[in-house]
């Protein structure tokens, strides 16, 4: 896949990569060739290293020129392959081994985050550097629905996505909006390059991941002025963590239904009239995120690693590998959230690639939408964010495929949360 991309630097001064830039009627235009940033996104240089990891230089040298000309972050592997120092924390799958890469390019994380600030000044939302995490597929078998699933048709899709997704913070507690990119390809035309502030569900609330239904109001959501979307985010509680992690003597702590979290996304390009053009409804999953939302805490932040440590007045405890393994069966003692022995720190996750729906016969092929995906339109204007999307209504719908990166760990042993 070739070295590591980093931007070169020149004593103090970032000197960027050559990428490809929104344009034409692919995923990206070639047209006006190579760019030199004009600046630094709100998104850049965000990131301040831990005791012993890389410096803020070396990793802000993996950045990108985004669709407005302004440098931005971008994925980078856990450790420095020059220097060999660590980041202490991962973006997941590297994009470069994507079938569509080549088009799409280095993904500029913070982009939409900065349309928002030109669409609606009055509410910015900008996210942590950590939260950005990359997942693909090449040849993804799609199931399909009704006629087209008794034929025994097959068809398979490229997809590329990132998702920001912090597991370590409260901030998804009451957040709803967070920038996702989803890129697919398939062989039956069906094709889609989008880039937004997904509003997953309702602000200011999540959903209890043990039972699945309880809908959890802790506050006020940044900006305050967040829209409600589709879909929901599905988060642990003090009360999963109490019913499902520490159990009596004898069971084994229910870790998929105490943490697993699931951002369920349902998302769309409207036009200015309000017709969908396109609309995906894929779910990022996360296995063991370091935190669960505890209102009895200052911060309202508990974490699992210390109910690893809990006895409760009945004799209810952790019985799970993911403490044992922490701990070294017990008998470490005050493994912290950020250390990177600690196994809850979000690096298992997977995503589940559902519904892919366009209908965009009479085309164009490029949109400009809102960053929430709305109002759009086929000129650009201030804060809109460019959308490619087949020309296409794609009759044979391609309802689900199978999780991608389900087997895949982005850990590693200087990894940790914040993650």
């Amino acid at each position: 896949m070739g070295s590591i991309r980093r931007n070169r630097k020149l004593g103090a001064v970032i000197v960027p990569m050559t990428i490809m830039l929104a344009g034409c009627s692919s995923a990206f235009d070639k047209s006006t060739g190579p760019e030199t940033a004009t600046g630094p996104a709100t998104a850049y240089g965000k990131w301040t290293p831990g005791p012993g990891e890389c410096s803020a230089a070396i990793h802000d040298a993996y950045s990108v020129v985004g669709p407005d000309r302004q440098l931005y972050p971008t994925w980078h592997p856990p450790v420095d392959p020059a220097t060999g120092c660590s980041f202490g924390h991962e973006h997941g799958r590297d994009p470069r081994g994507s079938d569509l890469y080549q088009e799409v390019g280095d993904i500029a994380f913070g982009y939409a985050n900065e349309a928002l600030d030109i669409y609606d000044p009055a509410t910015p939302r900008h996210e942590d550097h950590v939260g950005h995490k990359v997942e693909w597929d090449n040849d993804v078998e799609m199931r399909l629905n009704g006629d087209a699933a008794s034929a025994g048709l097959r068809i398979t899709c490229d997809v590329l996505t990132k998702l920001h997704q912090g597991t370590h913070s409260k901030d998804a507690f009451t957040n709803n909006l967070h920038e996702l990119v989803y890129h697919i390809r398939c062989i039956d035309g069906t094709e889609m390059h989008l880039t937004m502030m997904a509003a997953i569900g309702t602000p200011g609330e999540f959903v209890r991941s043990c039972d699945r239904d309880a809908h959890v109001q802790v506050g006020t959501a940044t900006p305050a002025g967040s829209p409600s979307g589709g879909g929901k985010r599905i988060l642990p509680d003090r009360g999963c963590i109490e019913e499902f992690f520490l159990v009596p003597a004898g069971q084994s702590s229910n870790i998929s239904t105490a943490l697993r979290e699931s951002w369920q996304i349902s998302q769309s390009i409207r036009t200015e009239g309000g017709q969908t053009i396109a609309s995906i409804n894929p779910y990022y999953q996360v296995l063991h995120p370091s935190r669960f939302y505890d209102p009895a805490l200052p911060n309202a932040v508990g974490r699992p690693i210390d109910a690893c440590y809990e006895v409760e007045s009945n004799g209810d405890y952790a019985q799970t590998s993911l403490c044992d393994n922490s701990t070294a069966d017990g008998t470490l003692l005050g493994v912290t959230f950020d250390d990177p022995r600690s196994e809850f720190d979000g690096v298992q996750r997977f995503v589940d690639i559902n519904s892919n729906r366009i209908t965009n016969a009479d085309g164009p092929d490029v949109w400009y939408s809102d960053p929430f995906g709305k109002n759009a339109r086929t000129e650009p204007f201030p804060g809109s964010i460019r959308q490619v999307i087949a020309t296409i209504d794609n009759d044979i719908v391609l309802e689900s495929g199978p999780a991608i990166g389900r087997n895949r760990d982005y850990g590693g042993p200087t990894v940790h949360a914040p993650n």
